[in-house]
């Protein structure tokens, strides 16, 4: 879909840095700006959190300018309603625009809830430590060009969005608990599907959606499964599926990269030396690595 947020920021000094999609209906975006007067209304929901500066950022609100923020204080502004902005100095920051479609059908999955009852509230220039953390050491922390980042990517956004129903909506629910793994016979399937497309830019709705789960439940019963979150796991499965490719095939490295879901040699060689310790040419070249 087009987000209303970025064709709007755009007609402004706001300079787009990078951004990429998600997967069901959400996509995360890095903007600069400065010294700059942006009003915005838009047809989703965005989650911004400020990365750098933003102590001379304004809101307009119904009693005058309001401030507050700075670098790890995020603002919510729900689908739908406007906001006016006066940019008085430097600032970066990173959105998380999702739509309220894919907002409610994470609610009736998790909680089984109505979603016609839930209304996101709106918030300015607040600090949470749980978005930062999740915002700095799992979106701002890797390539978003990667392909093979944007199941981590995707996994965040979601525990994001989580988050904002539990705590920032008009319904107070408790997350609830998840105990024990996934069937075999599920996990067996999940395996067999995981084999087969791992030259895919995978999301975590894609996983979950193979054995019918919330990516709530999934994220959490696959890791009681295996031991590790899915980003992790499916890394594993392409950086072991590319070592036997390269020591039983005769295939150039680009093609055994691509094959793996990963979309250039650089960031295949770089994931590879992190995992095993030695390049895929190295590899390649002395096969006794292994």
């Amino acid at each position: 879909m087009k987000y209303q947020t970025i064709e709007q920021l755009q007609q402004h000094k706001t300079q787009l840095i990078d951004t990429t999609a998600l997967g069901s209906g959400m996509q995360v975006a890095a903007w600069k700006n400065q010294h700059d007067l942006v009003s915005v209304c838009s047809n989703h929901h965005t989650l911004s959190l400020y990365i750098q500066g933003g102590y001379e950022n304004y809101r307009k609100t119904a009693s005058g300018w309001r401030s507050g923020g700075a670098p790890d204080r995020f603002c919510l502004m729900p689908e739908g309603q406007e906001s006016t902005w006066d940019i008085r100095g430097d600032l970066t920051f990173v959105h998380l625009y999702y739509t309220d479609q894919h907002l409610r059908e994470i609610a009736q999955k998790i909680w089984d809830k109505e979603p016609s009852l839930i209304q996101l509230d709106e918030h300015d220039f607040v600090p949470d430590p749980f978005v930062n953390l999740l915002y700095r050491q799992f979106l701002l922390s890797c390539d978003w060009h990667d392909s093979t980042n944007h199941l981590q990517l995707s996994s965040t956004a979601s525990l994001l969005l989580n988050h904002l129903l539990k705590n920032y909506s008009n319904v107070q629910w408790n997350m609830p608990r998840v105990t024990g793994g996934l069937a075999p016979f599920m996990l067996n399937r999940l395996f067999e599907w995981i084999e087969s497309n791992l030259h895919l830019a995978l999301t975590i709705s894609d996983l979950a959606n193979q054995v019918e789960l919330s990516e709530y439940h999934f994220a959490h019963m696959f890791k009681q499964s295996t031991g590790l979150p899915p980003h992790q796991f499916v890394l594993q499965r392409r950086l072991i599926r590319a070592h036997d490719l390269i020591l039983n095939s005769q295939k150039n490295l680009t093609e055994i990269g691509l094959s793996c879901g990963f979309n250039s040699a650089g960031h295949f060689s770089a994931r590879f030396k992190q995992y095993y310790g030695y390049t895929p040419s190295q590899l390649r070249k002395n096969p006794d690595y292994s």
